[in-house]
């Protein structure tokens, strides 16, 4: 069995990145995707727009031209698509990493396709896997859903959006412009501080004048085939509903990292373990990059700001 000098496993915007530094560093090298290109990004809403602005979500110095200062979704999948394909990487899709086991001085990687040998490892998941959960009776039913897509499926319908972030507040518009009866429940006091700037006054002026209700200060309490029975400040209410999106974030796989010898910080954040220098962890040959870097601190690693990774990363295998 050939031996690579390093599996990448994940093929979003920072996995690519890294196979483009492994490439021009001639390591023999290949990317592990789960599903199409840049996966996660494939899954977001399809009217989803970047935060960052485009020249911050470029990798390798490569131009990322959009309409907008800020691009949407559809533009970045070209993006990175034209990457991969232009610069022929290695890459297969659709096979999802099962084990990493160390041997010795070498991993072996098992995968729903195949087994590879390799020298060194980078995990490159992101966090957008695992729903967190909010742990209420009817949330495995049909109505519910952790993912968000298109607005014009709950055109007509009593939606219950959960959360109050960028994604449970784009969600929120953008259903209630196609039409929706939408009520956002929010478990604060207020619409989140870290929602998109040019957003948030629009979540805040529709529930002001009533296009949107809102129930802050409160969490679900069930979920039945035709009513959310929530737990508000003062009292529990029932409204009538059709569909609900809990959109209350999501986590790396935990598991994952931990099969495979990595260690975390001992508090809530659940922070792996890693030089800051190399991006190695605990376990000799194992890097992390990306998001998964921020354990349950979501919101500490972008695209914009952790695409450096790969050089860091590259850097330390070939020295």
């Amino acid at each position: 069995m050939d031996v690579f000098d390093v599996i990448i496993v994940g093929g979003g915007p920072i996995g690519i990145a890294c196979g483009l530094e492994a490439k021009k560093k001639d390591l023999k090298y290949l990317i592990i995707e789960k599903g199409p290109i840049v996966n996660s990004l494939y899954n977001y809403p399809v009217n989803m727009q970047f935060f960052s602005s485009s020249e911050k979500l470029e990798i390798d110095n490569i131009p990322f031209i959009s309409k907008e200062a800020k691009p949407r979704r559809n533009e970045a999948l070209e993006y990175y698509r034209r990457i991969v394909t232009s610069n022929k990487l290695a890459l297969h899709l659709f096979e999802t990493v099962n084990s990493i086991k160390k041997i010795e001085t070498d991993f072996t990687v098992n995968t729903s396709k195949n087994t590879y040998k390799t020298n060194n490892v980078i995990i490159a998941t992101g966090f957008y896997d695992l729903p967190n959960l909010i742990d209420v009776k009817g949330e495995k039913l049909p109505k519910v859903s952790h993912y968000y897509n298109d607005p014009h499926f709950y055109a007509g319908q009593k939606l219950a959006v959960i959360g109050a972030s960028n994604s449970s507040v784009d969600a929120a518009l953008e259903c209630y412009r196609k039409g929706a009866e939408v009520t956002l429940i929010v478990r604060g006091e207020e619409i989140g501080q870290r929602v998109k700037y040019w957003v948030r006054p629009d979540i805040i002026n529709r529930i002001e004048e009533g296009s949107i209700k809102v129930f802050y200060n409160t969490t679900v309490k069930e979920i039945t085939d035709k009513n959310v029975i929530l737990n508000t400040k003062n009292s529990v209410k029932t409204i009538e509903n059709d569909f609900v999106l809990a959109l209350t974030g999501y986590k790396p796989n935990f598991n994952f990292l931990e099969d495979v010898g990595v260690q975390f910080s001992n508090d809530d954040k659940k922070i792996p373990v890693y030089n800051e220098e190399t991006m190695e962890t605990n376990v000799n040959g194992v890097y992390l990059a990306g998001v998964i870097c921020g354990g349950l601190e979501t919101h500490k690693w972008f695209i914009e700001n952790s695409r450096i990774h790969a050089k860091m990363i590259v850097r330390d295998i070939v020295k």
